[in-house]
Parts: C-alpha cells; structure tokens; sequence
C-alpha cells in the first residue's frame, strides 16, 4: 500500500474514450495510483455520456478523406463529441485530466468548453495527435512544427487540406491554461517542437505500474507454466503479444524475419515462441521453431504471470510512445528487445535490462534476442536490472507524487 501525500489533495476527473487499450489502461492504473495516495478520482469514459453515433459520424466524415483502409483510425478529426461541462464528475473535480478522447468522445469545441469552467486541466498524451492536423503519428511529416496541410494521410493533399483545417481550429479552441504531459521523453521533445504547443507547459511523466501485479516468479511457477504448454522446464521462451497482430504497426513480420534469422545462431537449446493476441495459424507458418499461440488475454495477473515466465519478450513496434507491454515485462522481471522507435530507448537501457535494435533490422534483432538467452546468468542479471529500473522509476508512488505537483501548480 502506498503512503498518503501530505498537504491539499484535490479532487481528480480522468477523461479516456475507452478503458481499455494503451491509452485506457495507462489512464485506469494512473486513477488507480492516484487513490492509493489518497487522491478522491473519477473515471468518466465516452459510454458514460454517448452512444456510437459520435464515433460513426467521425468515420463518415473522413472517409472521402482517407487515402485508404490503412489510415482510417490513425486519423482523427475531432469534429463530433458531447458536452461534459455540466456532468456531475466535471462540476465537483478540482482537476479535469485528460487522456486519449478521441473517436467521439470529444470535439475540439468541447474541450473549448471545459476550459472555460476555469477549472485546472491536465492533458496527457499517448500519442502525437495533440500538436499535428489530424494524424497520431507523422512518419517523419514533421509538418506540425509550422503548419499541417498537404498531409499524407489524405487522398486530397494541398496546403489547405483538411489537415491544415484540423490544425487551424486546434489553434482556435485550445484552452490557454492547459497543462501538457507526456509519457515519454521522446513525445515530449515532439511536442515542444511544434507550432501548436510551443506555448504550453510541457512535462514528461511516465505512466505506472503496479510492481505488486507485476513480478518475478519462482521456478516453480515458471516450470509450471512450461508444463502447461506441454514443454521441458528449461525451454527458452519467446514472448510476442499485441492486441492484433496484423496491425501492421507492431511490426509482426519483422518479429517472423528475426526469428527466422535466429535459426542460424547457435543457441544451446531451441526455443519456442509464445504469442498472444489476435491471430491465425496461418500467421505462424514457416517459423523455424515450435510456436505457442495463446490468443487474446484480458485477465492482467494472467498476462503477468506469462511475462514472468518467459525469458525475453520481443517488441518489434514500428510506432510507440511509452508501451504498457514493456513496462510490464520489466516489472516482471523479464528483459525486453526492441526496436529505437519513440520511447522505447527510454525503457530498455541498451545492454542493461534488454537490448534496442536499430528499427526494422531483423537480422540485428535476431543476434539480439541471442544475446539475451546465451545463458541464465546473464538473464537472471539482465532480470534483476530490469526489475530495478521499474522500481526507480515507474512505480505507482512516484508518478502519483509527480502528478500531484502538476495538479497543485
């Protein structure tokens, strides 16, 4: 159990479109941290005020927009959305924290509207949409830090596209007394750079972890874990999981590239590969070793006790900003390998509780994940060092302090 915070203790409203997904759980833990230090929070979701006509008419109206299916939800419009300013949760929060509210859970002139409550607003990014003209992630565009417009996003590219519209009506509504955070150091520098927050207070905060949920496990545990898969105690496992495995943004083809590059390194036992998310069988052909498919798993203390029973877990993402998955796996005690995009550099210190591969070199990442499992040493080391880091770091007391400053300016 954390220990209470001293002093004047405000009361908290968390906003989040949806309670699941990255943004969701990084948003539920936050409340979860924040109460265990003594914090009065209330989640308020879009199913708590709408049904899913916000949502379609957001869809409906960017599809003449969209340049095709592969683009459709990594852009948002913010066009559609409800009105909270009078719900009950806004009118009794001293503090108003946004996470991800796009998808119809907000406009842009409802967030107008909440800044004109004159109550404290903290917004925390998950992604880069904030300071862009509709995109989550610019792949390099860079055109946020002047202006957007002729965005490569959309099917109709100008100046005055769509795009650069978004990103005027940005500079329209957002409320002056915001204050920014980021999950990453990486987003934050993102941030600062552009023309739309430029002028805002800017704080990078990681999200937490419960180190209680998440943790190593004995050898009894771990063995039995194998046994269940059908496996011999000391078989290394390899761990992928997304909540969609096709989503081309997780990289998945670069994991299958890297472990059929990993036959050609002289391991001293053959490993197998456990999955989790959603897939087909299809997906796993032609994997050089066994592969273990475990579906899409919702249960937390199941996937914790997955991470602390496998021997490496692979991140091969080719878009992210501070992964819940890697600050899972290290809590577990277990080392991460992935790819220099985003934040992830900030969480696997390269050779101390993990290894970062240059990104979409599967080659790299296959002597990479080698390295991890030459002997258990070597990974009990790598274990305890990642263990460490999240315990310094990532743990629900001290990003709940660190909010609470923000909270208290």
């Amino acid at each position: 159990m954390n220990n209470p915070i001293e002093g004047w203790l405000p009361k908290v409203t968390l906003l989040t479109t949806y309670p699941h997904g990255g943004a969701g759980v990084a948003c539920r833990r936050l409340a979860g941290a924040l109460g265990k230090s003594g914090i009065e929070t209330n989640l308020l979701t879009q199913s708590d005020v709408s049904g899913r006509f916000n949502f379609i008419a957001e869809r409906l109206t960017f599809l003449p927009w969209e340049r095709n299916k592969s683009v459709r939800f990594s852009f948002s419009l913010a066009n559609f959305g409800s009105d909270i300013s009078k719900h009950p949760l806004i009118n009794q929060a001293d503090v108003i924290h946004l996470h991800w509210w796009n998808q119809g859970f907000l406009s842009m002139k409802n967030l107008a509207q909440l800044g004109r409550l004159n109550k404290t607003i903290v917004w925390t990014l998950h992604d880069m949409w904030a300071f862009t003209g509709g995109c989550h992630y610019d792949w390099g565009c860079g055109r946020y830090q002047v202006h957007c417009g002729n965005c490569p996003y959309l099917r109709f590219r100008f100046e005055n596209d769509l795009s650069n519209s978004i990103w005027r009506r940005k500079q329209t509504y957002y409320p002056k007394n915001m204050r920014i955070v980021t999950c990453s150091k990486w987003l934050a520098e993102k941030a600062r750079s552009s023309s739309l927050l430029s002028g805002f207070s800017i704080t990078d905060i990681p999200n937490p972890i419960d180190t209680e949920q998440f943790k190593p496990v004995n050898r009894n545990l771990k063995n039995e874990f194998r046994q269940k898969l059908g496996l011999e105690p000391d078989t290394p496992l390899i761990l992928f999981a997304a909540m969609n495995i096709k989503n081309p943004f997780k990289g998945f083809v670069y994991f299958k590239e890297a472990i059929s590059a990993l036959q050609h390194i002289q391991l001293k036992k053959q490993p197998v590969v456990v999955v989790v998310g959603k897939g087909d069988q299809a997906d796993f052909e032609g994997l050089p070793f066994p592969v273990r498919q475990l579906g899409l798993i919702r249960d937390p203390n199941e996937m914790a006790h997955i991470y602390a029973s496998c021997d490496v877990f692979v991140i091969p993402s080719l878009e992210e900003n501070l992964p819940n998955t890697i600050m899972e796996s290290l809590s577990s005690g277990t080392p991460v390998v992935g790819f220099d995009v985003g934040g992830i550099p900030e969480m696997i210190e390269d050779g101390i509780c993990g290894k970062v591969t240059t990104a979409k070199n599967s080659r790299q990442m296959a002597a990479d994940i080698a390295w991890v499992l030459q002997d258990e040493v070597h990974q009990q080391r790598l274990g305890l060092q990642a263990r460490a880091k999240v315990l310094n770091q990532y743990t629900e007391q001290i990003v709940a302090e660190k909010y609470l400053s923000i909270y208290r300016r």
